[in-house]
């Protein structure tokens, strides 16, 4: 984080450079979606490098959302670095598919305080042409001429440090590169998983991990929505006050890399202590786990029903 840090210091001292606004959307272009909308997070990466305690510079915990725009060769791109405070900026990425089957996505930085994606107008978003991420025909990683993308670096600011300079979609992973990467070696990226959400209920007995087992003081709660990776729901009394204890949800793969699991956690918020946890299979459209005093029911989201 450190190395991360002297990179957005370094990135403060501002320069200049053409500013080309963006071109209307063009009817005729191709898209080409680096990865399909929706949030991407890192979690599994972060928490395995903090379990391997490997050497070197660890990896910081990023999340991407994607939002699509009613341009089909557009969207957004809201990058947030877990920093204190958090450091956050949006980029409206405009993608095209080229005749020889090449791609390429190319960056704009917004003019003002970026519109919601609903009302998005590509005049208000200024072209980054030297920082264009381009993937030859038939291949995987779109990626841009560093050289020349350092050039107007600069100009841009401290949120250059959060622009992608290679991109990876594969399956539910999209795998970025950022500008800040380079300072943690020629190899560093984020490795981030979309979420998948999981809706359901939970009780908890008003006595807690002590209840008696003929109470009756069942707190319940049927709008539980929680994420995959690494996703945090706090339990609630049913006066809407915290009861000291959440569920976590992530995707994290034991015995180095060999066993992926889905894993639900009852967690006390006061030490962040695990009370108790239940492993499904990644793919599992449905977890819960009960403990006497608390019990939780989840499905996945869009999962069909037998």
């Amino acid at each position: 984080m450190k190395r991360i840090a002297l990179v957005l210091l370094a990135l403060s001292l501002v320069g200049c450079h053409d500013v080309r606004r963006a071109p209307a959307s063009s009817t005729g272009a191709k898209s080409a979606p680096a990865a399909s909308q929706g949030i991407y997070d890192n979690h599994e990466q972060v928490w395995a490098a903090h379990e391997s305690a490997a050497a070197g510079a660890q990896p910081p915990h990023v999340v991407v959302t994607i939002e699509p725009t009613q341009h089909a060769d557009w969207a957004l791109w809201h990058v947030q670095l877990d920093a204190n405070p958090p450091i956050n900026t949006t980029w409206a990425i405009r993608s095209v598919t080229h005749p020889d089957g090449a791609v390429s996505f190319e960056p704009h930085r917004p003019l003002a305080t970026p519109a919601a994606a609903s009302a998005f107008d590509a005049q208000q978003w200024a072209a980054l042409d030297a920082c264009t991420l381009r993937t030859p025909a038939r291949a995987a990683i779109a990626s841009a001429d560093l050289a020349a993308c350092a050039a107007i670096v600069p100009g841009i600011g401290p949120e250059a440090s959060l622009l992608p300079v290679a991109i990876e979609r594969d399956g539910d992973f999209l795998h970025v590169r950022l500008y800040a990467d380079q300072a943690r070696g020629a190899d560093a990226r984020e490795d981030l998983r979309l979420m998948r959400w999981f809706t359901g209920w939970a009780a908890i007995n008003g006595g807690g991990p002590k209840a008696d087992a003929a109470s009756r003081d069942w707190h319940m709660d049927r709008t539980l929505r929680i994420g995959t990776e690494g996703g945090r729901y706090a339990l609630k009394w049913r006066d809407g006050s915290a009861s000291g204890y959440s569920l976590v949800l992530e995707r994290l793969t034991y015995r180095e890399g060999n066993v992926p699991v889905l894993k639900l956690s009852v967690v006390g918020d006061a030490d962040g202590s695990t009370l108790a946890y239940a492993w499904a299979n990644p793919e599992a459209t449905r977890i819960g786990i009960n403990l006497g005093w608390v019990q939780v029911g989840l499905d996945r989201e869009g999962a069909s029903a037998n």
